[in-house]
């Protein structure tokens, strides 16, 4: 009962919302607050640290502590409880708390602080069920985020040059070339191309850790960074533009042929970061903030109702054997397709409020042909995937699945999607009149309108013809190309065989940890043992021989 009592003392500490009524009351005078610390002065330095807060921050930090909130409520009924869900759910705080460090701070030391906690402490969460696979996961998660940070690192070495690390006082001073290595680093952390293949790889951790950081945390901190950044990106910087709309593009196409639940979502994720990119560097970064808000209320109910799927049936993840859900989990299958309808840009819903409204906005900007093309071609591929899994949720066959132990009964993880359902729909509408987008007039004529609505059918009519075909009509190697991301991470595989198959002294070497920890140590006695047995049942000369020599070291 003390172990429930930590997780709910924590849910209600987050929920409170005091955050975002402080951010409407920011919105409305247009105020901003700088909070001024100094820790230490030694002669004449001074040692400050300061928190800045606007409506952004408080935005983001309010819709932050919600969701942080639900999963924690979650967790006490999909962990359960025990001495490793405390574990568990100490490592939950840590991230939540290394996540306020990089939202509320100017300063640029106290952000890579935060920066290198979500990067650490996702590592220790990614490798928490303590698998082969899990591990390599966190491997990679691990090893593609440090790579980021030495952008980062050299970012505040050089920032340091214009007199102070508090960003928001050089921000339109700062050289382009200074810029790209803090592009670089957040592109790393928000899984743009070609740093994306630790994203899916990231699932190993469990469910609730994902709904976390693929709604409002790990992946939205590059994102986040970028807009409090921002000083004219799409001046100089327009060619990144295409980054996120490659990105896109490759993650849609990849979930299509995708069998794997959580694998699927994390490749949503991973379009909708494009497309907060690719908005972001066409200089709407008001747009690319509201649909970063948006998709984290839905993307962490999309998540926790897979959770919900993985947890009754006997922690199954292929949605090949989804089928029919909808019989024995009526209530969570209609908020996990509310939560699809809303990454589709079903109207009305909170995804259609921010998607439209940047689609709109984009007919004004100064874009190609081709860019157009590839970019109705992705919304309407994220069509795909959504009905994909509404189909194998709704209206495919059972597959002889026993329903006996299935229950659709109140419990805290459906207290907690419920409360994210009425987010999913209502907090698009929401933030749109919050954030004054409702003022925007948009004038557009019926066909141009009408194109979105189009992109929609055109979506299910692709997929529709795609999954006509048969097996063979493409060849296993077109299947295998798309299953394995494009083998975008080929030196993935590259680490993992040789940290895994690299065989030395008669054993598999696993990592230099392992090898000079526990593992080795044991595969030290276990050859040294061998060598003792044979030893003693070799013949008498080498008993003789040990003999001699000792009396002579004796002597």
């Amino acid at each position: 009962m003390i172990k429930m009592n930590y997780y709910l003392c924590w849910f209600f500490f987050f929920f409170f919302f005091f955050f975002f009524f402080f951010g409407l009351y920011f919105s409305l005078i247009d105020y901003v607050v700088v909070f001024e610390y100094n820790l230490i002065s030694l002669n004449s330095v001074d040692f400050l640290y300061l928190i800045y807060l606007d409506k952004i921050c408080l935005f983001f930090i309010s819709v932050v502590l919600f969701i942080s909130s639900m999963v924690i409520l979650y967790s006490i009924d999909y962990m359960g409880l025990s001495v490793s869900s405390l574990r568990f759910f100490f490592l939950i705080l840590l991230f939540i708390f290394s996540m306020f460090l990089m939202i509320l701070s100017p300063n640029l030391l106290s952000i890579l602080v935060g920066w290198d906690g979500l990067g650490l402490i996702s590592y220790c969460l990614v490798i928490y069920y303590s698998s082969l696979s899990s591990y390599f996961a966190g491997l990679i998660t691990c090893l593609i985020n440090r790579l980021g940070d030495v952008g980062l690192l050299i970012f505040i070495s050089w920032s340091f040059s214009y007199g102070s690390w508090h960003f928001f006082l050089y921000n339109n001073y700062y050289s382009s070339y200074i810029v790209y290595l803090l592009i670089f680093s957040c592109f790393t952390k928000s899984a743009q191309v070609p740093f994306s293949c630790w994203l899916p790889a990231a699932m190993a951790a469990p469910t609730p850790v994902s709904a976390l950081v693929h709604s409002s945390t790990l992946v939205t901190a590059g994102v986040y960074l970028l807009i409090r950044f921002f000083m004219g990106l799409s001046s100089f910087f327009f060619f990144f533009f295409f980054f996120g709309l490659f990105t896109m593009f490759f993650s849609s196409f990849c979930a299509i042929f995708e069998f794997d639940l959580k694998s699927i979502i994390a490749f949503s994720t991973l379009s909708q970061l494009g497309l907060m990119i690719s908005c972001l560097f066409s200089g709407y970064v008001d747009l690319s903030f509201f649909h970063l808000i948006s998709h984290a209320m839905f993307k962490s109910l999309l998540f926790l109702c897979a959770g919900i799927f993985i947890y009754y049936m006997g922690d199954n993840q292929d949605i090949r054997f989804m089928g029919s859900v909808c019989k024995f989990l009526p209530f969570t299958t209609s908020c996990f397709n509310i939560s699809s309808f809303a990454l589709c840009g079903v109207p009305f819903l909170s995804g259609f409020y921010s998607k439209d409204f940047i689609v709109d906005i984009y007919m004004f900007g100064v874009f190609n042909v081709f860019s157009f093309v590839v970019y109705y071609f992705c919304l309407g591929m994220t069509v795909i995937y959504s009905f994909r899994l509404f189909y194998y949720s709704m209206i495919y066959s059972s597959k002889f699945v026993c329903f006996s132990f299935m229950c659709d009964d109140l419990n805290l993880m459906k207290i907690s999607i419920y409360m994210l359902v009425f987010f999913s729909l209502f907090s698009g509408c929401l933030f749109m009149w919050v954030m004054d987008f409702d003022l925007d007039f948009v004038f557009l004529p019926m066909y141009i309108k009408l194109m979105s609505f189009f992109s929609f059918f055109f979506g299910l009519l692709f997929g529709f013809e795609l999954f006509g075909f048969s097996f063979y009509f493409f060849g296993i190697d077109f299947y295998i190309f798309n299953g394995y991301m494009w083998f975008m991470f080929g030196h993935s595989l590259y680490l993992y065989s040789f940290f895994y198959y690299l065989v030395n002294m008669g054993f598999s070497l696993m990592s230099w940890g392992e090898y000079y920890g526990g593992y080795g140590l044991s595969m030290f006695f276990y050859k040294f043992s061998d060598f003792l047995y044979l030893i003693s049942i070799n013949s008498l000369k080498i008993f003789l021989l040990s003999f001699f020599i000792w009396f002579f070291v004796m002597i």
